[in-house]
């Protein structure tokens, strides 16, 4: 046998002796033969992306912040679900941010930006395929080709993405290398740089707004089904879902569909209750498009198609503060002067209703009032992008203390919400819960509401629902 039947043979009974238990050596013919009888692969040059040049000036904003340093930002690998199960790979932020590299870059890719004399040289160092003739084509279910389908070529990605790339095997760390995840300073600007999002990453952002609001589409018109399920809120993630994998990557992140008192639970993503007639179910979901980049869309829905009273009341509060934070946001406004302005309304509304053991504006005084915010914890905006919750490692003088900017695109997400057991409340309120959330882009002329064509108003949802059923 020459050498490379040798290497395969040897790999094989390697591979094979980390799995004796539930898998079957392979037998000489199957060695002899596999290597053989396979049609030419050829080799195409792909043109370059359209994200490539944008990510190459990303790159060259963060090479003028850290001259003479060598910079690596890992891309991850993958992460263990259970046992010999992954869960899906996606490539760290920055990484894809960097590279252009999004829902098709591959684990345990690491780029690199080499110091140089005038800036830095950025090499893509990634796992290459293996052709036929070696064992980990059949033997390796991680990244064998057998099993998980080809990968790219050095060539492809290169000309793919207008980067420098070489074998994973060939880097190696230094000492004094700045790694995004270890090294604080670098780190913040990875996240910093994606504040001010440039053309390509906005036109992602509308995209992805405009496939969540298809998916939102669907949950309305699939009602009356989910109301039939013993698990209706499942129904909900699995209608959404269905949505985000066949339009785009993948949600964002964890669909939350709340029905009823679950509402009331900020973080509700076990989605395993019924969805009642007569309750409000409170969906906040985003697609996350094949560039990494997602929206972050909340809408709150009468499950019988109207609101009652009460419901309507609490809700329509809530559009006021999110309208009131709207009207707020201007370049030049600090990012913080949103959540200032949306709890101004919900403050005055609670105080109205009498759930307030203080006037509205000693609820606000920053030192001792803060009562109104029993029935809302969370703040009201952050920003949003390639991450939901984006730029988070960013300085607080330039995220929550900084200032609007044109370009910045972050999230109105005002909400009240009444616990079941609250016994502060009246209990016409208790369980009810309502957050009403939209996509925001910054301009020079001021802000523009991406998701604003998705109902907002309690008339427009109810005209939803209704169009829907007819």
């Amino acid at each position: 046998m020459d050498s490379t039947g040798d290497t395969i043979a040897t790999a094989e009974q390697k591979a094979a002796e980390t799995t004796t238990n539930r898998k079957a050596p392979f037998p000489r013919g199957f060695l002899d033969t596999i290597s053989t009888g396979w049609a030419e692969r050829p080799e195409s040059t792909p043109p370059a992306r359209e994200q490539a040049p944008w990510a190459a000036r990303r790159r060259a904003a963060l090479s003028a912040q850290f001259p003479g340093d060598r910079l690596v930002v890992p891309a991850g690998g993958l992460k263990q679900r259970s046992n010999d199960t992954d869960y899906p790979f996606r490539a760290h932020s920055a990484f894809a941010h960097l590279t252009g590299w999004a829902a098709d870059a591959e684990p345990d890719s690491v780029l690199v930006l080499e110091p140089r004399d005038d800036g830095h040289e950025a090499v893509l160092y990634f796992r290459e395929r293996a052709d036929r003739t070696t064992a980990e084509f059949y033997s390796d279910a991680a990244i064998g080709e057998f099993w998980i389908g080809p990968r790219p070529s050095l060539a492809g990605v290169a000309a793919d993405l207008g980067l420098a790339t070489a074998h994973v095997d060939d880097f190696a760390t230094t000492e004094g290398d700045r790694v995004v995840g270890l090294d604080a300073d670098l780190t913040r600007v990875v996240s910093e740089l994606r504040l001010v999002k440039d053309e390509f990453e906005l036109a992602q952002m509308a995209l992805a707004v405009e496939v969540t609001a298809r998916g939102f589409d669907d949950i309305v018109a699939e009602l009356p089904r989910i109301v039939e399920h013993p698990r209706g809120e499942r129904v909900v993630e699995g209608v959404f879902h269905l949505r985000a994998r066949a339009d785009g990557n993948a949600v964002g992140y964890d669909t939350i569909a709340a029905s009823g008192p679950h509402a009331c639970y900020l973080h509700w993503t076990r989605n395993d209750g019924a969805v009642v007639p007569g309750d409000l179910i409170l969906v906040d979901a985003g697609v996350e498009v094949d560039s990494l980049y997602t929206a972050d869309i909340t809408r709150t829905l009468p499950v019988s198609g109207r609101f009652t009273e009460v419901q309507r009341r609490v809700y329509e509060t809530v559009r006021e503060a999110a309208d009131a934070a709207f009207a707020a946001a201007r370049p030049g406004v600090p990012f913080r002067r949103l959540h200032e302005a949306a709890m101004e309304v919900i403050a005055a509304r609670v105080a109205e209703w009498g759930l307030l053991p203080v006037t509205a504006d000693e609820a606000l005084d920053a030192e001792h009032g803060g009562q109104h915010r029993r029935y809302m914890v969370h703040g009201t905006s952050h920003h949003l992008g390639i991450d939901v919750h984006d730029c988070a490692q960013a300085r607080r003088d330039m995220y929550y203390d900084g200032l609007l900017e044109p370009g910045m695109v972050f999230t109105i997400e005002p909400g009240l919400y009444f616990q079941i057991d609250d016994l502060t409340v009246p209990e016409e309120y208790r369980g009810i819960g309502v957050r009403i959330e939209d996509d925001i882009v910054m301009t020079a002329d001021g802000p523009v509401n991406l998701s604003a064509d998705i109902p907002r108003t309690a008339d427009e949802v109810e005209e939803w629902i209704a169009r829907s059923a007819r």
